[in-house]
């Protein structure tokens, strides 16, 4: 079987599953597994083997028209490159594990045949978009992962935040969409078609006629997708949705599409060097806005969350500094770490019955409990914090060098202020993001207090998951050498400089949040419990009173705001009062409140965008019912009434008919004369 057939299968299978388990799923349970894995596991297998043939070769392309659309013809195209295939095997892979994954954590949801086929219809959408060769064909699937994330973020609709989630999700990646399908059609306008080899090709010859305006458009669109500034509020409320969910989205489909998209048309936004610029300021704001927000989170997912805006922000920045090598290699290495850090979070959830930070530090015991996840997400938040020698130091170090090669003048790609840009940014988050990772593990793992409640071993299909996934977590940052003739060939080895410079900003942030911790853990020994407090012991300082608060309500708040809490777990135990040992509070000090509401971006764009348009349409609904339908019940009362004058005269009288004609015909008789008369004397 040839290589293009192969390819044609890896986004079919899963296509075929999606179909029928929606057409089956009610009427044959027993077959809702098998259809979930089995054609996933297919197109991951199938994957491997067309990146294994194409081998970081020359890209295969092949191409057939599907109909005449006029102008510019819209073909069925594949194109497979070392990006192509090596991004489809990380899909392949991170959805296998999400379906395996998702067979024990939402064993009891009676909607699981629906998820599991929605499941498999966005790993196809995401599949097509990796392997098209066609920009309207890519753009079926974007479209289509769009409105699966809706559905799959709203899977628990019956509350409130699920449905403001799903709905806000689809909305601003549409905000962004619409802007990046007019740079699609100017981009195809310009290079006569929608094929990607022939858009290349336009752009090394210089044909493009409105570089800057193009790229601009395109990267709204980005924006939205890949969740960076200021289009990502979306993607922290997206947690409303299954943590498996989260996991798919944010480590292998989606968020990842906008990135890949970039790196396939990096010479269209490389032809415009005021674009790159722009793409500069946007990760770095992302990056470092991000990293500080997840220091002020806490929902566990919440705060991965943020890391993903972050690390995707590292990923944009490469992307600004033109090296899509780098890109793509930070997006391969993050999508493994953080489906493990999502899909370990399920677990901790799934064991301590809530997803609250505050309340896992409240609670004693919850490493032993499960021993598979503390292990697994402490080699992954190692990788996330780029801690030698695990995957996420090589591909962020891959990115800080790019960086410094912009930055320094070696590389003439993009502009020496954008590769400064990135550079700062991207040290200054690399320390941020070793803190907050270190948070996490701290108030997950290290917590004191009440037992925490013992469910038994978790599923092998959820803890044989993160083992599998924790191997690349570890080790795929040996491949940087050989993966490099994947890509474009340019070294992806880190230097000494950024090295240091990376390195010693995590271990800053390490020991800087361990220090604020202990201190913080010796503050919450010597202060009083706020629900037995004694007279006379000395009252509580408010910022502890606080602490303490939100530390005893956050199990049962989760409980009752996040249905997946109810779901997969058995009980909600109590956690006892007192302050949580918050290290993110010290590290942030006046700004943590901030932070913690995202900077209220919500709140300005509530004012600027949202109460405006809701305005706009009280005051077209008032034009629409007091102004038009009175001009449109005016003219349907004016006949009415005049119907009704009529409809007095027809008495059925043959009597008052007579006397009505001849008064008629006299009054007929009299203006004649008089008009006679008239007329005679003039």
């Amino acid at each position: 079987m040839s290589t293009t057939t192969l390819a044609v299968l890896v986004p079919l299978l899963p296509f075929l599953g999606a179909v029928a388990g929606l057409l089956f799923g009610r009427t044959a349970p027993g077959f809702v597994r098998p259809l979930a894995i089995l054609p996933t596991l297919g197109a991951a297998v199938l994957a491997v083997i067309v990146a294994v043939r194409q081998g970081g070769g020359p890209a295969i392309s092949t191409a057939t028209e599907l109909t005449p659309t006029g102008s510019v013809p819209v073909d069925l195209s594949l194109y497979l490159d070392g990006f192509a295939v090596l991004v489809a095997v990380l899909v392949g892979l991170v959805a296998t594990c999400v379906q395996l994954y998702s067979t024990a954590y939402l064993r009891e949801d009676p909607r699981y045949p629906s998820y599991a086929a929605l499941v498999s219809l966005f790993t196809s959408a995401m599949l097509l978009v990796v392997y098209s060769g066609d920009l309207m064909v890519l753009l079926v699937g974007w479209e289509v992962m769009g409105i699966c994330s809706y559905f799959l973020v709203g899977h628990y609709w019956e509350t409130e935040a699920a449905r403001s989630a799903s709905l806000k999700a689809f909305l601003v990646t549409k905000l962004g969409d619409v802007p990046f399908l007019i740079g699609l059609f100017a981009l195809a306008t310009d290079a006569d078609s929608f094929q990607i080899t022939k858009i290349l090709g336009t752009v090394a010859a210089g044909g493009l006629d409105h570089p800057t305006l193009i790229a601009l458009l395109l990267l709204a669109g980005v924006a939205g997708k890949s969740a960076q500034f200021p289009l990502h509020t979306w993607l922290p409320d997206a947690m409303a949705g299954p943590t498996p969910v989260s996991a798919l989205i944010h480590a292998a489909t989606m968020v990842a599409a906008g990135v890949y998209f970039v790196a396939r048309l990096l010479p269209v936004f490389a032809a415009s060097r005021a674009a790159l610029v722009v793409m500069a300021v946007m990760a770095a704001v992302t990056m470092v806005g991000s990293a500080l927000a997840a220091l002020a989170q806490d929902d566990i997912k919440r705060v991965l969350a943020y890391s993903t805006i972050g690390q995707l922000g590292y990923m944009t920045g490469a992307l600004a500094v033109g090296d899509r090598g780098a890109a793509v290699f930070h997006l391969l290495s993050h999508g493994v770490f953080k489906a493990l850090l999502f899909l370990g979070a399920g677990v901790i959830i799934h064991a301590a019955g809530t997803n609250s930070l505050a309340a896992m530090s409240r609670m004693d015991g919850l490493t032993k409990r499960i021993p598979d996840a503390f292990w697994t997400m402490t080699i992954a938040l190692l990788a996330l914090a780029a801690i030698p020698p695990f995957a996420g130091f090589f591909s962020k170090e891959a990115v800080l060098v790019a960086a410094e090669q912009t930055a320094t003048g070696h590389s003439d790609l993009a502009p020496s202020s954008a590769g400064w840009l990135v550079l700062v940014a991207g040290v200054l988050t690399a320390l941020l993001t070793a803190a907050y990772a270190t948070r996490l593990w701290l108030m997950a793992f290290r917590g004191r207090g009440a037992a925490a409640p013992d469910h038994g071993k978790e599923p092998v299909a959820m803890t044989g998951v993160l083992w599998l996934l924790a191997i690349p977590s570890v080790g795929f940052g040996l491949a940087a050498g050989p993966i490099a003739d994947w890509f474009d060939g340019e070294q992806l080895t880190p230097t000494l400089v950024t090295s240091v410079l990376g390195t010693g900003a995590a271990v800053i942030g390490v020991m800087l949040t361990y220090a604020l911790w202990q201190r913080a853990v010796a503050r919450t020994a010597t202060t009083p419990a706020t629900a037995g407090a004694v007279p006379g012991a000395g009252a509580p300082q408010p910022a502890a009173v606080a602490a303490a608060a939100s530390a005893a309500t956050a199990a049962a708040e989760s409980a009752a705001e996040t249905p997946e809490v109810a779901e997969v777990t058995h009980d909600h135990p109590a956690v006892p009062a007192g302050p949580a040992p918050d290290p993110g509070r010290a590290l942030l000090g006046p700004l943590h409140r901030h932070a913690a509401d995202g900077f209220h971006l919500d709140a300005v764009y509530d004012r600027l965008f949202v109460r405006p348009v809701r305005a706009a349409a009280s005051l077209v609904r008032f034009l629409d019912r007091e102004v038009v339908d009175t001009y449109v019940r005016g003219a349907g009362a004016g006949p009415r009434l005049l119907g009704s004058l009529v409809r007095r005269a027809q008495t059925g009288n043959v009597q008052s008919y007579l006397s009505a004609l001849l008064a008629g015909a006299v009054v007929l008789a009299i203006a004649t004369a008089v008009l006679a008369n008239v007329n005679a004397g003039s």
